[in-house]
């Protein structure tokens, strides 16, 4: 099959629509079940391409959480810890590694994720099935479905849940193109392979980069490069716990991934680990209900008693204070940028989120500012000398 008749396009006056193979031959995905839309194969396909290199670059096997061609969470099948099994919502079920991998995608910010669409970069197992099957999701692409797995996730959406088998063997051409206002333009594929050989150029009086820094800093930059631009990226443990992007100021990308990072580390904090949530608060309200709590307007919240709609008593509120004293306890974090740093304030910025190690392309006229701030916290950073914009 070529071609592939899709409901609608980007929005329901856009038809027709679909997807063919200008060549001629078979598209490289079958669909298993339901009906992908338009952005649904954008995800899909951007997705895809993420969670191959990532195996391909750590060779552990990888997932990603996308939303509207970006990613929300990207992160690698290594072990849980009980704390992060927890504010996952994942205690209860058996893990294997893709089952980590997804748990940790869709954990770096579950607010974004809420009916993402999921990539998988090894044949869906079961425990990964049965943990897709209670979130809010849009869809899936993998290289293949165990049998069990499969007819778990057919369940869902009422039978309608998008299930996509991708060809892994598939090589795309060379020179992509798209039309934009009726004029087709045309590049030669990002091929850029992203490994060890980029974190040799540092920059800083730090050159401290240990190897699970340099894996971290690797995932951040294949996550930007399929993240749309302005892009930046904050990894930690092998999982991105910040992404911020399609910004027009770098220092806002910053800031937002940032923001994300933070709220994801004080999701760890023992306050709220231990919420006093009723037993029937179905998992997207705990998550907007903790975003609430960790936010600086919580206390007027508590103020208007809404709190007895989730919790079974009133919880304490979590102050300015205790939160910047647990962040300041954070640490080890990598960050990476899609493009140079023209100033110093997005290192100010990524300090505050424990931020250590760096990579970014270079080449800015305020270079020097942007080494002198990284010297002045005893971070180390590295030059790719590559730039990843993605649109």
């Amino acid at each position: 099959m070529n071609e592939l008749m899709l409901k609608y396009g980007c929005n329901p006056n856009q038809m027709p629509s679909r997807i063919y193979m200008e060549d001629g031959g078979d598209l490289p995905i079958e669909v298993l079940n339901g009906r992908p839309g338009y952005i649904n194969l954008l995800d899909a396909f951007n997705s895809w391409q993420l969670v191959s290199e990532l195996k391909k670059a750590t060779g552990h096997c990888a997932a990603a959480s996308f939303k509207h061609v970006s990613p929300a969470g990207a992160a690698i099948g290594t072990p849980l810890s009980d704390v992060l099994k927890k504010i996952y919502f994942v205690d209860d079920l058996e893990l294997s590694p893709l089952a980590c991998a997804y748990a940790k995608a869709r954990g770096a910010d579950r607010m974004s994720s809420y009916g993402d669409f999921i990539a998988l970069s090894d044949v869906c197992d079961v425990p990964t099935a049965k943990m897709i099957q209670r979130e809010v999701s849009d869809g899936i692409i993998a290289p293949g479905y165990e049998p069990e797995a499969l007819e778990i996730l057919k369940s869902k959406r009422k039978g309608t849940y998008n299930i996509i088998k991708m060809d892994e063997n598939y090589v795309p051409a060379q020179i992509e193109r798209k039309q934009v206002y009726g004029i087709t333009f045309e590049q030669g594929r990002n091929e850029l392979v992203i490994d060890d050989e980029m974190m040799s150029n540092i920059v800083t009086e730090c050159r401290d980069l240990p190897e699970s820094a340099k894996h971290d800093l690797i995932i951040s930059l294949i996550t930007l490069k399929y993240t749309q631009s302005n892009s930046v990226c904050y990894v930690k443990d092998g999982q991105a716990i910040g992404v911020g992007a399609g910004q027009q100021s770098r220092v806002h990308c910053t800031r937002l991934a940032g923001n994300k990072a933070d709220n994801w580390y004080l999701r760890q904090n023992e306050k709220v680990l231990n919420l006093p949530f009723k037993a029937d608060i179905r998992r997207p309200d705990r998550d907007n209900t903790i975003d609430v709590y960790i936010s600086d307007d919580y206390e007027d919240v508590l103020a208007d008693g809404t709190w007895e709609m989730f919790f079974t008593e009133k919880p304490e509120p979590f102050t300015k204070e205790e939160k910047k004293a647990w962040l300041a306890t954070m640490s080890g974090v990598s960050l990476g940028s899609d493009a140079f740093f023209p100033f110093g304030d997005n290192i100010e910025r990524a300090k505050r989120s424990g931020v250590q190690y760096i990579a970014q392309p270079g080449g800015s006229i305020r270079d020097d500012n942007v080494i002198e701030t990284c010297n002045k916290y005893g971070m180390t950073m590295v030059f790719t000398g590559i730039r990843l914009f993605h649109h």
